[in-house]
């Protein structure tokens, strides 16, 4: 009996060692058979739809569209797959720090002064974020105009694939315990939804610590249907204007990694069409590179211009963060964003700890998710936003006292926000950077909000259910001048940082990666993503956007890939007309 029961048992244990390693293998190897490098794609070649950018939109699009038609899917970087910087949760913040020519992360600096990245992988953000997965509100979902029950299902089918119930540990039990304790109500406990209250969030980081990006999505394509080019990037969309009332646009031009260009053109067909989902910089600088934007713009880069679009590149925003470390006198797990508390001031409250904040090299320390090194600089002026600069600040982080990276962040996101600023080329190269300014805290509004934010964050750390986590010698004041004077930014310094909040917001702001902008609806595109007066041509992303959605827009974004996949398919399917080449 005994030796029956210790059989079972090991063959159990066995089992799951046989599951966890084909799991881990599968995801480490996968290899779709439809993906290629660009430099194996034919100089010609005709699709019934072109997708330009593999982001977090344009996955689930692709995977969508290709059970009936045929689908070019061109993505300017690699594969995250195989890539640990872009698979473990413990590796967060090592691919925004890379610099290199073939990072997954490519870094901008906002004319605000604000450092921050843009993707250059298959998945987009989704492959480089935090991992936070919680759908929109159902005002934006109504604002938005979408039919709710679609929104549903095309929520489902993302979540089938990516979401996961994160494991709740001391840090982030503090953080929901302090936002209940200090009124932030109901509890909603683990929810996908956008609630009012404190609630635990998904995450797309399973519970092996691997990230499921909206690459994954890709395991719901058609192979026969698919075809996907990495390191691809698109220089322009080609269009056919002679004898038509408006402009169609018909295919793009791509290079691949040895700088070949080849040519994709649509297959005829009304339903065929060119689809941008290149994300809030590279949509609005595609289209002025082909020839749509501001006409006066356009012709001052000798562009020559399709159509002129005044509000190409207008509407440009980023949700400002601020955020106070909190030094903890006992050590605290690994943890990105799990709970959050969600106000009725449109203010959100959440909490990130552990060893990534001290991860220690025979180099250096850094602060992960807010080091300098992965760009989480603000508004210090452009003269100072220098290369030696920066080296000196990561350089001085070698010489805190270990005590002082031990904790993690409690932080707040304004809704919104209201503030808007505007992109603009500055040159004619696709692979370069736009320029962008985003006008953190132009709004007074804003202002506002943060400072109701710091102070919600400063009962959060004074609540009974956070006293484990900090030291009762340090009192609040003392946690925002840390905060303010640590070399986490190139800001100038202000004495009075804890004494005006207002100031401190200024002088701690920085990214959460969720800027949107420069491609709105009923400014650049219909309610359907059709880009106003051309045939052919829509614009799927958070390009669209004029607030970000939710707490954190990934999920929002990668349903919308799913949602309009499923309504361009029922449009197809409705006009059935025979294509050919």
């Amino acid at each position: 009996m005994g030796c029956s029961g210790c059989w079972k048992k090991m063959v159990a244990a066995l089992s799951a060692l046989l599951i966890l390693h084909v799991y881990c293998f599968a995801r480490r190897d996968r290899d779709f058979s439809f993906m290629h490098q660009a430099t194996r794609a034919p100089m010609v070649s005709y699709y019934d739809y072109i997708i330009v950018g593999g982001g977090t939109a344009g996955c689930a699009l692709a995977a969508t569209l290709s059970q009936s038609s045929s689908v070019l899917l061109l993505e300017r970087g690699g594969s995250p797959f195989g890539n640990p910087n872009t698979t473990y949760l413990s590796a967060f913040g090592a691919a925004l720090s890379d610099l290199s020519p073939k990072s997954p992360s490519q870094r901008f600096v906002s004319e605000d002064g604000v450092i921050n990245a843009r993707a250059r992988v298959l998945g987009g953000g989704s492959a480089l974020n935090a991992g936070f997965y919680s759908r929109a509100g159902s005002e934006f979902i109504a604002n938005a105009g979408w039919d709710a029950k679609l929104v549903n299902e095309s929520y489902r089918w993302v979540e089938r694939m990516v979401a996961f119930h994160p494991p709740l540990r001391q840090w982030q039990l503090a953080v929901r315990n302090s936002l209940l304790e200090i009124g932030i109500r109901p509890y909603n406990g683990y929810t996908l939804d956008h609630l009012y209250g404190t609630k635990v969030g998904g995450t797309i980081f399973d519970r092996y610590g691997r990230r499921h990006s909206s690459a994954d999505l890709l395991y719901y394509a058609n192979p026969s249907g698919l075809t996907v080019f990495l390191h691809g990037p698109v220089q322009k969309i080609l269009f056919t204007t002679e004898g038509k009332s408006k402009p169609i646009a018909d295919g793009v031009i791509f290079k691949d990694a040895n700088g070949v260009s080849h040519w994709a053109y649509l297959r005829k067909g009304a339903k065929n069409e060119v689809i941008v989902c290149s994300g809030a910089l590279g949509s609005p600088q595609l289209l002025m590179l082909s020839g749509l934007g501001p006409e006066k713009h356009l012709e001052a880069h000798n562009i020559s211009v399709v159509l002129d679009l005044p509000l190409v590149g207008q509407g440009m925003s980023d949700n400002p963060m601020n955020a106070v470390f909190v030094p903890s006198p006992r050590p605290v797990e690994v943890s990105l964003i799990q709970v959050v508390g969600i106000t009725h001031n449109g203010i959100y409250i959440e909490g990130a700890s552990g060893e990534n904040f001290a991860r220690e090299t025979k180099r250096t320390r850094d602060f992960g998710m807010f080091s300098p090194k992965i760009g989480q600089l603000s508004t210090s002026p452009p003269k100072q936003r220098t290369e030696e600069v920066l080296n000196r600040a990561i350089e001085a982080m070698r010489f805190l006292p270990r005590s002082a990276f031990l904790g993690g962040f409690i932080l707040e996101k304004i809704m919104g926000p209201l503030s808007r600023g505007h992109l603009e080329l500055r040159s004619t190269n696709p692979n370069h950077n736009p320029a962008v300014t985003f006008n953190y805290f132009q709004d007074p509004g804003d202002l506002e909000k943060c400072v109701q934010g710091i102070k919600i964050i400063e009962k959060v750390i004074e609540s009974r259910s956070f006293s484990r986590f900090r030291y009762n010698h340090l009192p609040i004041t003392t946690l925002l001048n840390m905060t303010a004077n640590s070399p986490v930014n190139l800001l100038p310094k202000h004495a009075n940082a804890s004494r005006s909040l207002e100031q401190f917001c200024r002088d701690t702001v920085t990214t959460i990666w969720h800027y949107h902008g420069g491609c709105q609806i009923d400014k650049v595109v219909d309610h359907d993503y059709k880009v106003i007066g051309v045939d052919s041509l829509r614009v799927i992303d958070g390009s669209t956007f004029d607030y970000s959605p939710g707490t954190n827009p990934q999920a929002t974004v990668m349903m919308l890939g799913r949602y309009m996949g499923v309504k361009m398919l029922h449009e197809r399917n409705a006009n059935m007309i025979p294509d050919s080449n």
